[in-house]
């Protein structure tokens, strides 16, 4: 199995969603919350594309690298699950070490919310993501799907109609 840096993020932010996106049930494509996401990448940097290009690596798409500074930009719409956030960026810059690329760092940018947070990659980070590939991997090869996680994020995930629907009975 290929890890990419969105399992690394739905590790962080729900196990039953990482194995439902593993295991080819995709909800993003209906999540209005998804649509504007990309709304805001595309929309609000648009002089990145000439200066930046969008990377992609071992199945990961990085949303904007500056090669000159080894940067990783990551654009979010909300800091909600900003562990999530920070440890997708981590990923980015170990896949970008795995493929020779040395000294990379990271930025989060929130631009509806007009902050920005640097990510490093640490010793301790490069052990915790070995980690949580093989935890990802126990996890999507489960025939079991997780739990619902009952968190209040939920309502605003594009799988949350599919975790909450009833079935009724006659």
């Amino acid at each position: 199995m290929n890890i990419i840096a969105t399992h690394i993020n739905y590790y962080f932010v729900c196990k039953r969603k990482l194995w439902l996106f593993v295991n080819g049930i995709t909800m993003e494509h209906t999540s209005e919350a998804v649509a504007e996401g990309k709304l805001i990448h595309e929309t609000v940097y648009p002089q990145r594309a000439e200066r930046y290009e969008e990377l992609e690596i071992d199945g990961c798409k990085i949303d904007f690298y500056d090669a000159r500074n080894k940067l990783v930009h990551e654009i979010k719409k909300s800091n909600k699950v900003e562990t999530a956030h920070e440890w997708q960026v981590k990923y980015y810059i170990l896949i970008l070490e795995r493929n020779g690329i040395l000294g990379a760092t990271g930025i989060l940018e929130y631009p509806t919310l007009r902050e920005t947070k640097e990510v490093f990659l640490t010793d301790e980070d490069r052990v915790r993501l070995v980690e949580i590939e093989n935890d990802i991997k126990t996890i999507v090869e489960s025939e079991v799907c997780p739990p619902v996680i009952n968190n209040k994020i939920c309502k605003k995930c594009s799988y949350y109609d599919f975790c909450y629907v009833t079935e009724f009975q006659d």
